[in-house]
């Protein structure tokens, strides 16, 4: 028998693992975003860049990336019942959803603008929320209901002194006892209906008074975060559509009966529970007056448009980071990834979008801050076109994101898939797309100021650049005509108008940003983007740029 040693390998040993990019773990989320650091200079210049930091080491840690896994693949669990057959609308969580939303309250997520008021609060609070949205999302749902809840809050004086120092404390309490008792709750909301929907005007949920509170029975077709201490609720009164707090534990402790028929099966936001409930002879107390349930309400659906808008951009956040990151990784076809022409078309591109949802949303929260007519007049208009814009484009950003990964991107391995699912939530939620529309052309038609206000930001754009000029006088004609034909409220001019809706606030949208990126983004980025979404030589895919887009520029931010 021969003793020589053998040099061949064995006959099933692996390979060594080349060519692939390392883990993306471990990074600064803050810092490495050259959009949202630039965005925090111009819009909260007095903000804690400190915090900030702190936020973006957290989430861009390893173990949190590994929370936000774990929280999506062991999503929320409904006990409708114990052991015994007791009642008890239980919903469990992962211990890795705890420790992320935690971490969010406890950083101010959900609160930062409402204990630090003045210049710069809200964006401050917007990119705090921002940074723990683009690696979780899930629970950025009851963290921002529970920031929107406040304004609404604020039409009673006795449950506004009880509830507000409660939503906006920066602490976490999951427990199921009385709320007079933590010092810390979250808040979810029950509007919508089967039969109605958006239209909550045709919700057939009843309230009759009961002493110093009402008893509400009635079918939620979504309740949002039904693991929340309290819930904003819409039901019927004699007067019409009034809104109620209700809480899920009652004074004393009992529970309250918000009845959790099922969790929704959802296309993403896996982390989140949502649910269907039933309301059975459940203890309210009712919000703003009777009747003025919408009016009241609208206060809180302002607030989560705006968080809509922050949370698709978070998304485009994640998306460029991550094929930015593979691309600069990975070689193909004899150079690294980054460095080949159509790549780096693709992941300009991207970033493009990224810059331009990231300079918006700052500016709209910036927008919040200030208290003035005008500001709310723009707003108004501003946050539904927003919503409606960015909220479109996160999904089609995150699918082309996910192509730059190839295979991997296709991979639930990899954070882009779950992405991808995600994406939808935020233009679905809170008005899609035909409702959003229909709100603009309204704002439009009985309230004047609000177009005047927006055309009057849009002004601020002329003169930088022949393609933004050329697409402002176009869009100015389009907004007084529309303006004058709704202004008398005819049904026939709504119905009208509707078909063109959505071109309409498409371009609105599209100016807007432009305006935005001109008044506050680096000059590249401004004029890269008037070219590629303003100019005549549009393309409509990802990376399908004109001539003198600084593709350079841009690749480098990303």
């Amino acid at each position: 028998m021969s003793t020589e040693t053998s040099t061949q390998p064995a006959p099933f040993a692996t390979h060594t693992v080349i060519n692939q990019a390392p883990p993306r773990r471990d990074i600064n989320e803050f810092t490495l975003n050259t959009a949202l650091l630039d965005a925090v200079d111009r819009y909260a210049p007095q903000a804690s860049r400190s915090e900030l930091s702190r936020i973006g080491d957290l989430v861009g840690s390893a173990d949190f990336i590994n929370d936000a896994r774990l929280a999506n693949e062991h999503g929320p669990k409904l006990a409708t019942h114990d052991e015994w057959g007791n009642r008890v609308d239980s919903i469990e969580f992962h211990p890795a959803y705890h420790r992320i939303i935690g971490e969010a309250l406890r950083s101010g997520a959900h609160s930062h603008a409402w204990t630090n008021p003045g210049p710069g609060a809200n964006p401050e609070r917007a990119a705090r929320f921002m940074l723990f949205s683009q690696i979780e999302p899930g629970h950025a749902c009851p963290v921002s209901m529970t920031h929107a809840v406040v304004p609404s809050l604020r039409a009673d004086v006795k449950l506004a002194d009880f509830w507000i120092p409660k939503a906006t404390a920066t602490d976490y309490d999951p427990r199921r006892i009385d709320p007079a008792k933590k010092t810390a709750v979250t808040f979810g909301m029950a509007m919508t209906e089967k039969q109605g929907g958006s239209d909550v005007r045709a919700n057939t949920t009843r309230a009759i008074p009961s002493g110093d509170h009402y008893l509400i029975t009635g079918h939620k077709w979504f309740c949002s975060a039904p693991q929340s201490d309290a819930f904003l609720v819409l039901a019927q009164l004699d007067e019409g559509v009034s809104c109620f707090v209700v809480p899920r534990i009652l004074p004393g402790g009992g529970l309250n009966s918000v009845r959790i028929q099922r969790l929704k099966d959802k296309l993403g936001n896996k982390s989140n529970a949502s649910s269907e409930v039933e309301f059975d002879s459940t203890v309210g107390w009712l919000l703003g007056g009777p009747g003025k349930g919408v009016r009241t309400i609208i206060e809180m659906v302002s607030q989560t448009r705006l968080d809509c808008i922050l949370g698709s951009t978070a998304g485009m956040r994640q998306s460029v980071a991550e094929a930015a990151w593979h691309a600069r990784g990975r070689a193909a076809f004899g150079s690294t990834l980054i460095d080949q022409p159509l790549m780096r078309a693709v992941i300009a591109d991207l970033q493009l979008e990224s810059e331009a949802a990231t300079f918006t949303a700052m500016h709209l929260a910036a927008a919040h801050d200030d208290e003035g007519a005008d500001a709310a007049d723009f707003r108004r208009l501003a946050t539904a076109v927003g919503k409606y814009w960015i909220c479109k484009r996160g999904p089609g950003h995150a699918y082309e994101a996910l192509e730059c990964l190839g295979g991997n991107g296709y991979t639930e391995a990899f954070p882009l898939a779950r992405r991808y699912r995600e994406q939808p939530v935020m233009a679905v939620w809170e008005g899609s797309g035909n409702v959003i529309v229909l709100d603009v052309l309204r704002a439009l038609g009985r309230e004047p100021a609000t177009a005047k206000a927006f055309l009057g930001f849009l002004e601020t754009g002329l003169g930088r650049h022949p393609d933004f000029d050329a697409a402002f006088e176009s869009l100015a004609g389009s907004l007084q005509t529309a303006a004058r034909d709704l202004a008398g409220g005819e049904p026939d001019a709504l119905a009208g108008l509707s078909a063109k809706g959505r071109g309409l606030v498409e371009r609105m949208a599209l100016l807007m940003q432009a305006a935005i990126l001109l008044e506050s983004a680096p000059a590249e980025v401004a004029a890269s983007f008037v070219q590629a979404r303003l100019g005549p030589d549009r393309g409509w895919e990802y990376g399908a740029l004109p001539e003198g887009v600084d593709i350079d520029f841009l690749v480098d931010r990303a």
